[in-house]
């Protein structure tokens, strides 16, 4: 997959200062599952060093002004934003990723001043602004945001899970093939969004017997929609129930105990829930229970990228 990533978080010095702030778990991590497609509109319309700018609401409208001068720079930013979102827009993106805090490219954590110097609230960067209203679906973060844990582990399931979808769009996708896709995302889809789990299951079973082409772009919006939505522990523990019940004839009773307190504790916050999943993939392998085996559930992205394995990465 190709991620557009902010240029200075990908090492290149193109920062005010000349500097860059390149970010460890996209290069040492994320690289290894995708390319990186480089942006930075302050850099082609101001050069590299440059003044620093800052966003003033100007009536509720933000104007783009140099820190030392107060010179008004908003069209010439403007003009190399929509220069960066035609050039991105021309890649297959899978997700975006902004440098936080930036006029251009912070993503609700802009700072934004009054006219008499005073700070005045957080907003999306100038950047930011019009790659929302282009890719409105696009998985999209900042590297500030990435540093939570939670936030990070449902943006990469994020950016997997949409990625599939292309792909999935890519290759001539039949009934058969739409229906064996969200069989397969079923519990992801459930640890999202309950309603929109039920809604696309209802699309999949078409019963107004509508064309193809209607299902399956009526399929991708909701899809997207849904695996957008942050899981939650009370989520995650209701899907893990559910898992838990397709080995009640097959499991004894000290092995039930065992995989329900794991469960427990997850909800809990006592053990991180690759505990819980490890088990129940365990048992699904060892009961040969293909339809488990087969949920993005259980890996959905790189377990190389161990995110689950924190008790910090649900809430």
């Amino acid at each position: 997959m190709n991620i557009a990533v902010s240029a200075c978080l990908l090492g290149e010095k193109v920062r005010f200062d000349g500097g860059h702030k390149r970010d460890d778990f996209i290069i040492k991590h994320l690289s290894k599952y995708s390319s990186f497609t480089p942006f930075c509109p302050e850099a082609i319309a101001f050069g590299t060093p440059r003044p620093s700018i800052r966003l003033i609401n100007q009536n509720g409208n933000y104007s783009v002004f140099t820190n030392k001068d107060a010179h008004d720079v908003t069209q010439p930013l403007l003009e190399s934003s929509y220069e960066e979102l035609h050039k991105i827009s021309k890649e297959k993106l899978s997700g975006i990723i902004f440098k936080s805090r930036s006029p251009s490219c912070g993503m609700g954590s802009a700072k934004a001043y009054l006219e008499n110097g005073f700070s005045d609230s957080k907003t999306d960067g100038v950047f930011v602004t019009l790659c929302r209203e282009k890719f409105p679906l696009l998985p999209m973060e900042e590297e500030g945001r990435l540093l939570d844990d939670w936030l990070r582990e449902n943006f990469i399931m994020q950016l997997f899970a949409y990625d599939s979808m292309e792909l999935l769009k890519e290759n001539s996708p039949t009934m058969a093939i739409l229906v064996d896709f969200h069989t397969k995302n079923k519990f992801l889809l459930q640890a999202k969004d309950e309603k929109l789990y039920r809604v696309l299951g209802n699309i999949v079973g078409n019963h107004e017997n509508l064309p193809f082409t209607e299902i399956f772009a009526t399929y991708e919006y909701n899809f997207k929609v849904a695996i957008a939505k942050k899981s939650s522990i009370k989520k995650n523990r209701n899907v893990l129930e559910h898992m838990a019940g397709f080995f009640k004839n097959e499991l004894s009773k000290l092995e039930k105990s065992i995989l329900h307190e794991q469960i427990d504790e997850y909800a809990q916050k006592l053990v991180p829930i690759i505990v819980p999943l490890s088990t129940i993939k365990l048992y699904a392998q060892k009961y040969e229970v293909t339809y488990l085996l087969n949920q993005k559930f259980l890996e959905p992205y790189p377990k190389e990228l161990a995110l689950r394995s924190s008790l910090s990465s649900s809430k």
